[in-house]
């Protein structure tokens, strides 16, 4: 990621990452077994845990890629990658469902904060964020924040907006959130493959 990347670019490609309306449906499935008078609580709950995990990931991230001595290009053109094919599964979403099996009782960090909203996407995109320029860490942070605050309304909203906006509208806003992603990735790997170059003739 380049270090150019401003922070409302930053907080809306968190924002497709967690993919909020993709996850409609499966918190809702994941939500059913649990009392209703707690599945606000337990929904509150698992988003402040998804948050403070992917603080965690945006501070100390950094040191983990330079412990395991990786530069900041590779990390950007394999995020770039895995975000490539993070957002072509949003378009092309996988004919089987329940990718997390069938819940039974009160779901507890696993899995809905980690990976419903703290997947490995949006650690990896946190590290690379805060791997990219460190002396933005604040402008970071507000736009994670910001990220996980949208997240948090519209699922915190999902009964209501599975009841107005149905099925087949969510599933085509969610792949067009995967189209955006899909090019901002695309951006990401080739930004990562010009720095590299660039490098490498330097050198």
């Amino acid at each position: 990621m380049e270090s150019s990347m401003s922070t409302v670019s930053a907080g809306i490609l968190l924002f497709l990452i967690m993919d909020p309306l993709g996850n409609i449906p499966l918190f809702l499935s994941l939500l059913r077994n649990v009392a209703p008078e707690r599945r606000r609580f337990v929904l509150a709950r698992e988003l402040l845990i998804a948050l403070v995990v992917l603080f965690a990931f945006l501070f100390g991230g950094q040191y983990l890629l330079h412990l395991l001595q990786l530069k900041q290009e590779s990390v950007g053109i394999a995020g770039g990658i895995v975000l490539f094919l993070i957002g072509v599964r949003m378009i092309f979403p996988p004919k089987s469902g329940g990718i997390f099996g069938d819940v039974q009782g009160e779901p507890f960090i696993v899995p809905m904060a980690i990976p419903g909203v703290a997947g490995p996407s949006a650690m990896a995109a946190v590290m690379l964020l805060a791997n990219s320029h460190p002396g933005r860490t604040a402008a970071w942070s507000v736009a994670l924040f910001l990220a996980w605050l949208a997240t948090a309304i519209i699922l915190l909203s999902a009964t209501y907006l599975f009841r107005w906006l149905g099925h087949s509208v969510l599933t085509a806003l969610e792949r067009l959130m995967g189209m955006l992603l899909v090019a901002l990735s695309v951006q990401m790997f080739l930004d990562g493959v010009v720095s590299y170059v660039r490098i490498a003739v330097a050198s």
